[in-house]
Formats: structure tokens, C-alpha cells, sequence
């Protein structure tokens, strides 16, 4: 049996803040706003493989609320999303995500994004598509002021 899911994430830019996306960490002179790293890229997939397993979102298991997840590596996220899957009969089979930002540019890092995606999922690399795209100059993450993130995920029952 298989199950599909789709996630989205959004997050403010901020000065000062080291930018995460993907599990991979940007020179750029500001980063995303948020209670953990802000990994939005990361975050719409654990909100994917969670909505494939009708479980709850991300907010649930990793609420903004707890000092526990302050700064925390969105890739431990994704592996603990992966471990509540594996407990509730399910595995991934693969990733499929969009980026949405004006910048900094994605492309360079993609290799690396899936990379490190594929490890925290449990996945090979082939099994984890990834691109990026702008929103041409339109509201706030063309003017550059958020990046977002959608992400669907493919399960299958063990």
C-alpha cells in the first residue's frame, strides 16, 4: 500500500542568522527566522512524510514552544519524522520538493541539499528530486523578504 502527502513551508528572512536549507549551511548575509534552524526546505518534508502517514505535523512533534528545539538541526527533525514513520508501519520510497527563493542562487548547493536530505530520510540520492525556483519579483519572497518550501513524500506500508 502507498500513500502520498505534501508539505509547505514558509519562513521570514533575517539578518544575523546563519541560513539552513536542506541540511545545508549558506554564506549568505542573513538566514530564516524561526524556533529551530528554520530549515523551511526540511520542514516541508517532514510535513510530507508525516501527512502520507496521517500523522500530525511537524508543530506537534517539534512544537515552537519547547526550549528543547531552540536552534535545533532540522535534520535530526527529519530523522525523528522518519523514526515515528518506521514506528507507525511505514517507510519513504522518495522526496520530492520545490524551493522557493529570489536568493541566495539554490543551484550550486542542490547536489549537496539532496545529499544530505537523502542520509536524514533514509533514502538514495535518486530517490530525492529537488529544485529551486524564484518567484519572479512577486510579493514577499520575490522582494526576497521569505523563502518557501513544497515538498511531497511517497510511503509505502511495511
Amino acid at each position: 500500500m502507498f500513500r502520498i502527502g505534501h508539505g509547505y513551508d514558509i519562513h521570514r528572512t533575517v539578518p544575523g542568522r546563519p541560513l539552513v536549507l536542506g541540511g545545508v549551511r549558506f554564506e549568505c548575509d542573513f538566514g530564516l527566522d524561526g524556533h529551530s534552524d528554520a530549515d523551511c526546505l526540511t520542514h516541508a518534508i517532514c510535513d510530507a512524510l508525516l501527512g502520507a502517514a496521517g500523522l500530525p505535523d511537524i508543530g506537534h512533534f517539534f512544537p515552537n514552544t519547547d526550549p528543547a528545539w531552540k536552534n535545533a538541526d532540522s535534520q535530526l527533525l527529519l530523522r525523528a519524522v522518519v523514526a515515528e514513520l518506521n514506528q507507525a508501519g511505514f517507510t519513504p520510497v522518495n522526496l520530492d520538493a520545490t524551493l522557493i527563493a529570489e536568493r541566495p542562487k539554490i543551484a550550486p548547493h542542490l547536489a549537496a541539499m539532496k545529499a544530505a536530505l537523502a542520509a536524514s530520510a533514509g533514502l538514495p540520492v535518486n530517490a530525492v528530486g529537488l529544485k529551486a525556483t524564484t518567484n519572479e519579483g512577486s510579493d514577499d519572497i520575490g522582494r526576497g523578504l521569505a523563502i518557501a518550501a513544497h515538498a511531497v513524500a511517497l510511503i509505502r506500508k511495511n
